[in-house]
C-alpha cells in the first residue's frame, strides 16, 4: 500500500490477510517459547543434575544463550503478531467508514469517482425561473458547485449531500494512508538479528520495538486493560480473554500485565521474566549511576531466575519489576496462588533495586521460604518492594529526618498487593503474614489504617522497629495476639528516642549541654517506650507477643561501629533464632513460639 492510496484500494484491503499473517508469526512465537520453556525446564536441569565439570558448564553456557535467544523470537514475533493484528483492526475502522459513505452515496444516487470526487444530479427549483438546477462535481474539502440567477444563489440540494459523502471518503482515505505509514516504519524495525547469537545490543532494540507497537496498539489493546478495577475483577478479566488475546498481552504489555495486581501468579512470573530482560535492555548503555546501579540489580535477579532450586527449595516467581523510583521488585519463594502459608516482607531504608536488595533482601525472603516450608511445605515467601523507601547516604543519620510519606504511599501499594493475593489464592482461607522490618514496619502499619486493613492478613511480625505509627497492637487490625515483635538488644534502630525526645533533648544540649539534654530528653519520655515513629513495638505499652532474637553485634567494636545487629533477624546462620520465630509466626505456629520479656 503506497502513500497515493485510493478509496478503491482501501475498500479492498483484505484484512483478513492481515491476520492471518499475524497467526502465523502467533505461532512462531509460541514455539520460541516452547522451546525456551523446555531448556529452561528439562534440558538445564536434567545437565545440572547429571553432568559436572568445565565440559558441563560450557554446555550450560551454551544452553543459557539458546533460552536467551528463543526469548528474543518469542518477543519479536509476539510483537509483529500483535502489529499486524493492530493495523487490521485499525484498517478495518477506515473500510467501515468508507462503506458507510459509499453505501449513502448508491442510496443518494450520487457517482463517486475514482478519484473520489463525487458527481451529484441536477434538483431543487431556480428561484427566478424554476427550473431545476443544474448537477456537478465536488472533491472532498471542496465546495459544492452553485449557480447564480438574478443576483441570488439557489444552492442544489444535492450539493451539500455530495460535499459530505466526498469528504468522508477522503478523510477514510486519508486516515488509512498514515496508518499505513506509522505502521510500515514500525514493521520494518521489527526483524531479527543476524546470526545465532542475540547481542545484549539487540535487547535495547527490542525495548524499543516493544514501546513503538505499545505506541501504535493502544486503542487495539491498553485500553482493555483494567487499571481502575479491583484485584478480584482483573481476575475474571484475565480468565475472560481468548489464548491468544492473553499471549498478545503478554507480547506487548509485559510491563503492565507483569505488575497487575490479580494476574495469577504464573502469567505475572512468564510476563516480568520477558520485561526483566526489556529492562535491561532499556538501561543499557545510558551510563547514568541510577541506570548502571538498577542494571546490577536486574542483572543478578536474572542470574538468580536461571539457575535451579536446589533440593528442599521452593521455585522462585517474578511477581514485579520495574525501573520507576527506586525501582521495584517483588519475588516470592513458592507460588503464593497454590501456598496456604503466604508471608510478605516489606523492607526498610535505604532499599532500592541494585545489588545490596539482589543479594540481600532476596535472601531473606528465600531463607523463610525454607523455614516456614520446613514446618509446612505448602509456604511461599515474597519480599515486596513495590515502593519508594527511604534513602540515605550515610545510613542511619537520614532517620532523625525521615517522615511518614513514604510509609503512606507505600501502604496503599501494599494493600493493593496483598488484595491480590487474596483473590489469585487457591484456598479457602489461606493463612497471610505481613512482616515489616526497619522503615519497612512503619510501612506495615501505616497499611493497616486504611480502610479495611491489610487484605486477608492474620498475622504482622515486626522486626528491627523504629515505631508503626500507632501506639498499641490492638491497633494493627489482627488482634494484639497476632502482632509478633522481635528486637535484638544492639540494635540501634529499636531505641531511636521519639521526636518529641528528640526536639526537647536538642534544645537542652543548646542551653546546657549533654546533662541538661539528657534529663530533659528522660522527662519527654518518662516510661521510655517512645520511638521515633510511636509506641516501642518491643515495649509492654505497646502490648504485641515479643519473641527471642539474638542480642546482634555491639553498635561499637574494636573494629569500629557497626549496625549489624539491625540486618541479621532474618538470617538463619548469623541469628538462627530470629529466624526460626519469623518461620513459625510465618507457617501458622504462632503457638509453638516463647515469649520474650518486654523492654
Amino acid at each position: 500500500m503506497s502513500s497515493t492510496l485510493t478509496w478503491a484500494q482501501l475498500r479492498d484491503l483484505k484484512c483478513a490477510e492481515l491476520e492471518g499473517a499475524a497467526d502465523g508469526w502467533g505461532r512462531a512465537s509460541n514455539l520460541a517459547d516452547a522451546g525456551r520453556d523446555h531448556i529452561d525446564k528439562q534440558l538445564l536441569n536434567a545437565l545440572r543434575g547429571t553432568q559436572r565439570g568445565e565440559a558441563a558448564d560450557a554446555a550450560v553456557g551454551r544452553l543459557r544463550q539458546l533460552g536467551r535467544n528463543f526469548q528474543y523470537v518469542y518477543t519479536e514475533c509476539g510483537l509483529l503478531r500483535t502489529a499486524l493484528n493492530s493495523l487490521a483492526h485499525e484498517m478495518r475502522a477506515q473500510q467501515r467508514a468508507l462503506r458507510e459513505a459509499l453505501d449513502d452515496a448508491d442510496a443518494l444516487r450520487l457517482t463517486v469517482h475514482a478519484d473520489g470526487s463525487v458527481t451529484f444530479p441536477e434538483a431543487g427549483e431556480g428561484l427566478i425561473d424554476g427550473k431545476p438546477l443544474p448537477g456537478g462535481t465536488v472533491t472532498g474539502g471542496g465546495v459544492p458547485g452553485l449557480r447564480p440567477a438574478s443576483g441570488l444563489v439557489a444552492p442544489n440540494p444535492n450539493a451539500a449531500k455530495a460535499q459530505d459523502i466526498a469528504d468522508r471518503v477522503q478523510k477514510a482515505v486519508r486516515t488509512a494512508a498514515e496508518i499505513d505509514w506509522r505502521y510500515t516504519r514500525i514493521l520494518r524495525k521489527l526483524r531479527a538479528e543476524d546470526g545465532l547469537k542475540v547481542p545484549d545490543a539487540a535487547w535495547t532494540d527490542a525495548a524499543a520495538d516493544a514501546a513503538a507497537v505499545r505506541g501504535a496498539a493502544r486503542g487495539y489493546l491498553k485500553d482493555a486493560i483494567p487499571h481502575d478495577a479491583s484485584p478480584a475483577e482483573r481476575k475474571a478479566w484475565w480468565a475472560g480473554l481468548t489464548q491468544e488475546q492473553r499471549e498478545e498481552y503478554l507480547a506487548v504489555y509485559p510491563d503492565q500485565i507483569g505488575n497487575l495486581d490479580g494476574i495469577p501468579a504464573v502469567v505475572r512470573d512468564a510476563a516480568n521474566r520477558d520485561n526483566l530482560q526489556l529492562l535491561i535492555g532499556k538501561l543499557e548503555g545510558r551510563g547514568d549511576e541510577k541506570a548502571e546501579t538498577q542494571l546490577a540489580g536486574l542483572r543478578e535477579i536474572d542470574r538468580q531466575l536461571n539457575l535451579s532450586p536446589r533440593s528442599g527449595e521452593p521455585q522462585i516467581y517474578l511477581l514485579g519489576i520495574g525501573d520507576e523510583g527506586n525501582g521495584r521488585a517483588i519475588v516470592s519463594f513458592g507460588n503464593p496462588d497454590t501456598a496456604r502459608n503466604v508471608s510478605t516482607y516489606v523492607p526498610g531504608l535505604n532499599t532500592s533495586l541494585d545489588k545490596d536488595f539482589a543479594e540481600g533482601d532476596i535472601k531473606r525472603a528465600r531463607d523463610t521460604a525454607i523455614g516456614t516450608r520446613y514446618l509446612d511445605h505448602s509456604s511461599a515467601a515474597i519480599v515486596w518492594l513495590g515502593y519508594d523507601a527511604p534513602q540515605s547516604p550515610d545510613g542511619l543519620g537520614s532517620l532523625a529526618v525521615m517522615g511518614d510519606e513514604r510509609a503512606e504511599r507505600g501502604g496503599g501499594a501494599l494493600n493493593g498487593f496483598m488484595s491480590g493475593l487474596v483473590a489469585t489464592n487457591e484456598n479457602e482461607d489461606p493463612h497471610l503474614t505481613a512482616i515489616g522490618h526497619s522503615y519497612g514496619s512503619r510501612t506495615v502499619g501505616a497499611a493497616t489504617q486504611r480502610a479495611g486493613g491489610i487484605p486477608g492478613v492474620d498475622d504482622i511480625v515486626l522486626v528491627g522497629s523504629p515505631g508503626v505509627g500507632v501506639d498499641r497492637a490492638e491497633d494493627l487490625g489482627v488482634g494484639k495476639g497476632h502482632v509478633f515483635v522481635g528486637a535484638a538488644e544492639n540494635d540501634v534502630v529499636t531505641k531511636l528516642p521519639s521526636k518529641r525526645q528528640a526536639a526537647v533533648g536538642a534544645a537542652g544540649f543548646a542551653a546546657g549541654g549533654p546533662g541538661i539534654a539528657y534529663m530533659l530528653g528522660d522527662l519527654a519520655d518518662q516510661g521510655d517506650d517512645d520511638l521515633w515513629f510511636g509506641k516501642d513495638p518491643a515495649s509492654e505499652a505497646f502490648g504485641a507477643r515479643r519473641f527471642p532474637v539474638n542480642e546482634g553485634p555491639r553498635l561499637i567494636t574494636g573494629n569500629g561501629i557497626s549496625i549489624d545487629a539491625h540486618s541479621q533477624y532474618f538470617d538463619p546462620d548469623r541469628d538462627a533464632v530470629s529466624a526460626s520465630n519469623i518461620a513459625l509466626v510465618a507457617a501458622g505456629r504462632s503457638n509453638k513460639l516463647k515469649i520474650e520479656e518486654y523492654r
